[in-house]
């Protein structure tokens, strides 16, 4: 006998009910995943502008910030005012090489997105920023993309970022915002990286605290020579570069580094300082002086020299300076160097040991060691100095203050 089966009418019902659940259920998953996919390229393309924007600060804040030492202390080349110029007109160049999402080059209104001040540190490790105060050592930059789109025919590159999906559910835009602080700190001495190669910009050479407090705060000295400065571009490391030196008038004292007539300290004072070797020959001295001291010659300090908590640092060195050098010292006419300041110095010639309380900046304004002893000179005027081998230390900034490299630090 044959048996025929049969489906019945509850067995089909179920069958339908099932592919009409597997279509409906598809078509919600398909829904999803094309939800989540078009919020994945939105968040990328918020993640990818944000990114943008970050580097845009972060380069347009350096820029904005090697205008800084140009303003700083009595050796100053610009006002407050002019550093802040010149350093919105830095930012905003830098910024525009930068593209922001779907706009090609990124804006900045240098009245709102661009400010300056002054940032130190107190003696329990506190850091103080004061927006507006000079000398600046701290500028901040904002790039925006949050303002309110104005419609199809805006430009502008701050405005808030267009989203591609998330219209759908009613986000027609992002706003996003980046910022990045970039400052320079006081220093009190030098370090050099093992293995990096680097030289610092310390000059073998020693002035009294006297003389030099009295050229800072008193403006004791002659103004015989000007300094002619140049565009601002810094070295491989961070020193400002150097311009010309012609005779005639800048505003900026100089004083006479050598030789000087003070009764009160050992004859031929002011010499030369041995920074490496007490045995330094004038080989290295002439090294020292056109090309800055190395690693090699802060190891005979430890690899670091620097002002300790005491306030002086003992260093040998030698009294009077040889026409050896003549050359070595015209040869860096105009460029920025540091030297220390001795608050005294004892013992003659090549026992002499300076006491020495801090770094400062100068630039030589001429030189001449040949000749009777009366017609001896060498000139310098206090210049900014920074460098990416100056230590940083606490506390206020100073006007004859030496300066460590820029860093981004927000």
């Amino acid at each position: 006998m044959f048996h025929t089966r049969t489906e019945s009418r509850m067995q089909r019902k179920s069958r339908h009910a099932r592919r009409g659940g597997i279509v409906a259920w598809s078509a919600v998953t398909l829904t999803a995943v094309m939800g989540f996919t078009a919020l994945a390229v939105d968040v990328g393309f918020m993640t990818q502008t944000k990114a943008q924007m970050q580097a845009a600060a972060d380069g347009s804040a350096l820029s904005a910030a090697l205008e800084m030492p140009n303003g700083w202390g009595s050796g100053k080349t610009l006002t407050a005012a002019q550093v802040a110029e010149a350093g919105r007109s830095a930012a905003v160049a830098v910024a525009s090489q930068y593209r922001l999402g779907e706009q090609a080059a990124a804006y900045l209104d240098t009245t709102r997105d661009v400010r300056f001040g002054q940032r130190t540190q107190t003696a329990q490790g506190a850091w103080i920023e004061t927006w507006g105060a000079s000398p600046y050592n701290m500028v901040e930059v904002t790039i925006h993309r949050d303002q309110p789109l104005a419609g199809s025919t805006a430009t502008r590159a701050d405005q808030e970022l267009p989203l591609f999906f998330a219209k759908a559910l009613g986000n027609q835009s992002a706003a996003l915002i980046a910022r990045a602080t970039a400052v320079v700190a006081p220093g009190n001495g030098f370090y050099i990286p093992p293995g990096s190669g680097l030289t610092c910009p310390l000059l073998p050479l020693a002035i009294d605290e006297t003389t030099w407090n009295n050229l800072i705060n008193n403006g004791v000295g002659n103004d015989n020579y000007k300094y002619n400065s140049v565009s601002s571009t810094v070295s491989c490391h961070g020193s400002i570069s150097s311009g010309t030196v012609t005779s005639g008038t800048d505003g900026i004292k100089e004083v006479s580094l050598y030789p000087d007539s003070n009764g009160s300290l050992p004859s031929g004072n002011r010499g030369t300082v041995d920074f490496g070797s007490p045995n330094n020959s004038t080989a290295d001295l002439s090294r020292q002086i056109r090309y800055g001291c190395n690693e090699n010659d802060l190891s005979y300090f430890g690899g670091r020299i620097q002002i300790p908590a005491s306030g002086l640092l003992a260093i040998n060195g030698d009294t009077g300076l040889s026409a050896g050098i003549k050359d070595d010292l015209a040869a860096i006419i105009g460029q920025p160097r540091a030297i220390p300041v001795f608050r005294s110095v004892s013992g003659p010639g090549n026992n002499a040991t300076y006491q020495i309380c801090k770094f400062v900046g100068i630039r030589i304004m001429y030189v001449k060691l040949t000749g009777s002893p009366s017609g001896k000179q060498v000139i310098v005027q206090p210049a900014p100095v920074f460098d990416g081998t100056i230590v940083g230390t606490p506390g206020a900034i100073q006007i004859d203050s030496i300066m460590t490299s820029l860093k981004l630090i927000h």
